[in-house]
């Protein structure tokens, strides 16, 4: 279904040519979309630098473009776990879309307007190369952890919100991060095996990108740069995500964690190097690292105090 309405679009509209001259961003989503499919981390973690820092295009075009192929890749690889009864965290992921959906559109309308682009690549950088330490330093315990966890419902109310509303703002900035908001949450606080909380993670973000097509769709600000770029992607991706899903069964995780922990802190430094900031974009990439460890210590001690009172009981 999905390629036929491809191939009418190349070559019953005659964009074709277009496809053709998109290919790099074909050939970077084939890594993009396993990294989608496999690890909380949507593919336009990697289409993101690809477009605004080796093509030197406008952040909001590289944001809109996320959105658009994690909405067929992801949207893919979610069908894909829901065919396999892979297990999720159902509560915490109906009200992270609620969360979600509010922190969207708030951050569209009165955060992204604030903000320029330079520190938008930055705030992206930050997002995940805290992601990539955490993993770095984590990635031996949390993939060791082997429990589905009974989250009490008001507790998966109040905070898969807290998620959705922080991570709905960070998707709105960036085209991803509620993703790796609701994992960090799942696995620090909770304690959750990653066999639930990474396929939970890549609904979270199917959700979401759909939500930000239509958003950005209704707004008009949908680039013809973001339609080519998605025609050259989208067959790649809707395949490439599912397969990440499924080869992540066979290759141990902790691998897969690692390479993307490493891809995270080198895109970091590259965007560092691209932009050359300033004092202030400085001190704003300090204190965006700085709350991202305080926060995700906090997490991890709380998550460890609990595992311990519940061992009590």
């Amino acid at each position: 279904m999905f390629y036929t309405v491809w191939a009418i679009l190349n070559f019953g509209f005659d964009f074709w040519e277009q496809t053709k001259a998109h290919w790099p961003i074909g050939a970077a989503m084939a890594l993009g979309s396993y990294v989608a499919g496999s690890t909380p981390m949507g593919g336009g973690t990697v289409g993101f630098p690809v477009l605004v820092l080796m093509f030197d295009l406008p952040a909001s075009l590289g944001r809109n473009f996320g959105l658009a192929v994690q909405s067929i890749g992801m949207t893919s690889a979610s069908i894909f776990i829901l065919c396999r009864r892979t297990p999720i965290e159902v509560p915490m992921l109906l009200w992270s879309m609620v969360g979600g959906a509010l922190g969207l559109v708030a951050g569209t309308f009165w955060v992204v307007p604030l903000l320029p682009d330079t520190n938008v690549k930055l705030a992206f950088a930050c997002l995940w190369m805290s992601f990539g330490v955490l993993t770095i330093i984590k990635n031996r315990e949390i993939c060791g952890f082997n429990t589905k966890p009974a989250i009490p419902p008001v507790l998966s109310r109040n905070i898969g919100l807290i998620v959705g509303l922080t991570g709905g703002v960070a998707t709105a900035l960036t085209g991803v991060g509620i993703d790796m908001l609701l994992y960090t949450v799942l696995v620090l606080l909770f304690r959750t095996e990653l066999k639930v909380a990474v396929p939970t993670s890549v609904m979270i973000m199917a959700a979401l990108s759909m939500m930000g097509v239509a958003l950005h769709w209704i707004i008009g600000d949908m680039d013809r740069e973001v339609f080519y770029n998605w025609l050259a992607a989208a067959p790649v991706v809707i395949l490439g995500a599912p397969m990440g899903a499924f080869f992540v069964s066979i290759i141990p995780r902790i691998r897969t964690l690692y390479f993307v922990s490493v891809l995270c802190i080198i895109q970091f430094v590259w965007t560092i190097y691209q932009v050359s900031p300033n004092a202030d974009e400085w001190v704003f990439v300090t204190g965006h690292l700085i709350a991202a460890s305080i926060g995700f210590v906090i997490l991890y001690r709380m998550g460890k105090a609990r595992a311990s009172r519940q061992a009590g009981n």
